[in-house]
């Protein structure tokens, strides 16, 4: 199969040839990986019982999912990935807000990902045939599971959808047996010695809500579009692709955190998870095990490292896709070797997913409340006046930026941030909220008040065709706001 030629630029109506199920497919196979595991043992390690957690994640996704499924529609529309599309809202120099926070998220959850798989292989290995457990070891399986997802992203799309509909069957069936090879130890009782990590239930609660659950969907923020950018809203409504996104984010996390809650509990993993995982695991289910920490790590992280290649390709448009892709694939292999060696894992992971939350939070809500007062009407031609080193057309606002997007963004971000509780930084105005982290909801509400504030006196925007086919540079709005 060829590799993909195609970065940010816009998709021809006749290359759109995926479907919704493709998007169920991509959004379940890749996620059955450890590296989303993982967040199904953070409310067990906050101290949170079996309910506590399940309720807390279940939430959480089902919250996020309802916030972050609503974006594939705008690449539906637009033909091209989040980031570029944001431009008709933030202008074509303001879309590179998101594509850096595309970028750090998906550069931070590649290397969990492969951070969380390679533990686990090596313990399993070390199990099976003796591999000693040594610093060598970890850099090799590292490099080689590195190696691995940037193949995968470089050849790009078609080859990882592909390689998820495999993983879609083939992982469920894993976790399926995992459940019966752990079952004889599983209690629902929280694990002895671990405490509530924000002093009480209903606070911690809220913070595995957030960390654990609310996250899963917003790490998609920015990753939608690459696959929905793929499909024709000439042969799918928009109701199908919005319902496959939905069921592919709710099914595609839920289904492997609560695994990750259910082995957490049996293995009684507190501080550290791959570990007992595999210390706790019968013999005859290690092969299964290491099989899952292999695939779904090379599956999960390489839709995240093409992510990012499209990412890097949109902040510089003279790179290649490919080019990109390289880079930011050494990158993330050396945030992995970081994040084993220099830092204290699971508090390192939890203050990153609520920073970026906070930040994440308020580009999504502007981006969708963008889209609806647009009617999904782009002019694709001028998205890409950034990509071509040009100036001009319907997206250029202010030197290519849209003041009013951006000091809203900013207003959100500064405000979530501040409402942030972690180990490492804890906001002022968490005083306010009775130590209770709702960042995430504080940057929503103040990102989606200040834009439309902002937008009161500006002309709502009103497409002057409608679009026949998504992509099309002759069908732009008349106005964007």
């Amino acid at each position: 199969m060829p590799i993909e030629q195609r970065g940010v630029d816009t998709i021809p109506d006749e290359e759109r040839t995926s479907g919704p199920r493709d998007l169920i497919s991509i959004l379940l196979g890749s996620n059955l990986a450890l590296g989303v595991v993982i967040f199904g043992w953070l409310p067990v390690s906050f101290g949170l019982d079996f309910w506590g957690s399940v309720s807390s994640l279940v939430a959480g996704t089902l919250v996020g999912a309802v916030l972050t499924a609503p974006l594939a529609l705008v690449s539906l529309r637009s033909a091209t990935n989040l980031s570029t599309s944001s431009g008709a809202f933030f202008g074509v120099r303001g879309r590179l807000i998101g594509s850096v926070i595309g970028l750090l998220l998906s550069l931070g959850y590649t290397a969990l990902t492969l951070w969380v798989g390679g533990d686990a292989m090596v313990g399993c290995l070390h199990r099976l045939i003796g591999l000693p457990a040594g610093g060598t070891t970890y850099a090799l399986v590292y490099a080689l599971l590195a190696g691995a997802t940037a193949v995968g992203a470089v050849y790009g799309y078609k080859v990882l959808l592909r390689m998820s509909k495999v993983l879609s069957i083939g992982l469920t069936a894993l976790l399926a047996v995992g459940v019966i090879a752990y079952l004889p130890h599983f209690t629902t009782a929280p694990v002895h010695g671990v405490s509530y990590a924000m002093g009480g239930y209903w606070q911690t609660w809220l913070l595995s809500a957030v960390s654990a659950g609310l996250s899963g969907p917003i790490a998609f923020i920015t990753l939608l579009g690459d696959y929905s950018r793929y499909i024709s809203p000439r042969r799918h409504s928009s109701k199908k692709v919005f319902t496959a996104t939905y069921l592919g984010l709710t099914l595609g996390l839920l289904v492997p955190q609560l695994f990750g809650t259910f082995s957490a509990l049996a293995v009684g993993a507190g501080d550290d998870y791959a570990g007992p995982l595999v210390a706790g695991a019968p013999l005859w289910y290690l092969a299964l095990l290491l099989l899952n920490a292999s695939a779904g790590s090379v599956g999960n992280s390489g839709l995240m490292l093409y992510s990012m290649g499209l990412d890097l390709d949109a902040i510089l448009p003279k790179a290649t896709r490919t080019q990109a892709t390289s880079v930011v694939a050494a990158l993330s292999t050396a945030l992995v070797y970081a994040g084993h060696f220099l830092w204290e894992a699971q508090d390192a992971m939890t203050s990153f997913v609520l920073l970026m939350t906070a930040i994440g939070t308020p580009w999504a809500v502007i981006t969708v409340i963008g889209f609806v007062r647009c009617r999904g009407t782009y002019d694709a031609d001028s998205l890409q006046v950034y990509n071509r080193g040009t100036v001009g057309g319907v997206y250029w606002f202010k030197a290519g930026w849209n003041v009013q997007a951006t000091v809203a963004w900013v207003l959100g971000s500064v405000v979530g941030v501040l409402g942030v509780n972690t180990s490492f930084y804890q906001g002022p105005l968490l005083a306010r909220t009775g130590d209770i982290d709702v960042s995430f909801l504080l940057a929503a509400a103040t990102a989606g008040i200040a834009y439309a504030v902002l937008n009161a006196r500006q002309p709502r925007p009103v497409p002057a065709l409608r679009p026949a086919a998504a992509g099309s540079p002759a069908e732009a709005p008349a106005e964007v706001g």
